[in-house]
């Protein structure tokens, strides 16, 4: 075989015209197009990552702030619920010290009521007594209902203290001699005889009529008074025995 080195030559410049230019025009373009696809490719992949990321930090955020809200809800109903248990521990405190107050309010009125029971059964009592002694008495003597309590009347003015008793008297008005009916002359006569010897002088007295004593005497001094009556006893006898039932309450 003859080689034509003339024309292997040109072949051969021919060859290389061909890869200038294909590199010059083809292979330069369709490189830089293939890096700059791989650079967009590359920023694209870089994008994704770093969205990757973000979404990924996001989301734990938002799981950590429900976490948080999750935290803080149980915290606020753990509140609530202690609030309420106290809220209900108060209102039953204060409804078991409102019943309880109640409850001693109504024992004492029930006491009260008692007590007062008492007093107006004793008054009655005391009414009752008075009517039956002033029925009774009716049937006596009128002279019985002053002259067996002239002697009494003196001797409880004796029995005063001497500054009490000196001073009976002493001063520009008279005494009042209080009694169940007007007195007689003569009977007046012994009650001035008897409190004057009680009394060791001379007594001014005044009567006054007051039929409530039912039977007695009452002596009243501007500083002292003297009472010897049947009305006196009665009321006495009510107040102890409304004393006595005070005693036995306590």
């Amino acid at each position: 075989m003859r080689i034509d080195w003339w024309t292997l030559g040109f072949q051969t410049i021919n060859v290389l015209v061909l890869v200038w230019l294909l590199s010059r025009f083809l292979f330069k373009p369709v490189a830089k197009i293939m890096a700059d696809r791989q650079q967009a490719a590359n920023a694209l992949i870089q994008d994704a990552s770093v969205a990757r990321d973000t979404a990924e930090r996001d989301r734990k955020h938002a799981a950590d702030e429900v976490a948080a809200l999750d935290t803080l809800r149980l915290q606020r109903l753990g509140e609530v619920s202690a609030e309420a248990e106290r809220l209900r521990a108060s209102l039953l405190a204060t409804a078991r010290t409102e019943a309880d107050a109640l409850r001693a309010s109504a024992e004492q009125d029930v006491e009260i009521m008692r007590k007062n029971a008492s007093r107006v059964e004793a008054a009655r009592a005391t009414e009752f007594a008075l009517d039956v002694a002033s029925r009774l008495l009716a049937r006596f003597p009128s002279h019985t209902l002053v002259e067996g309590f002239i002697t009494p009347l003196a001797d409880a003015v004796r029995a005063l203290p001497d500054e009490d008793r000196l001073q009976l008297g002493r001063g520009a008005e008279p005494l009042h001699l209080i009694v169940s009916r007007p007195l007689s002359e003569d009977e007046l006569k012994q009650c001035e005889v008897a409190l004057a010897a009680a009394s060791g002088h001379e007594l001014r007295l005044q009567t006054e009529v007051d039929p409530k004593l039912i039977a007695g005497l009452e002596l009243v001094a501007p500083h002292v008074i003297v009472r010897n009556s049947l009305r006196h006893d009665l009321d006495t006898l009510k107040a102890d025995l409304l004393l006595d039932d005070d005693e036995r309450d306590a």
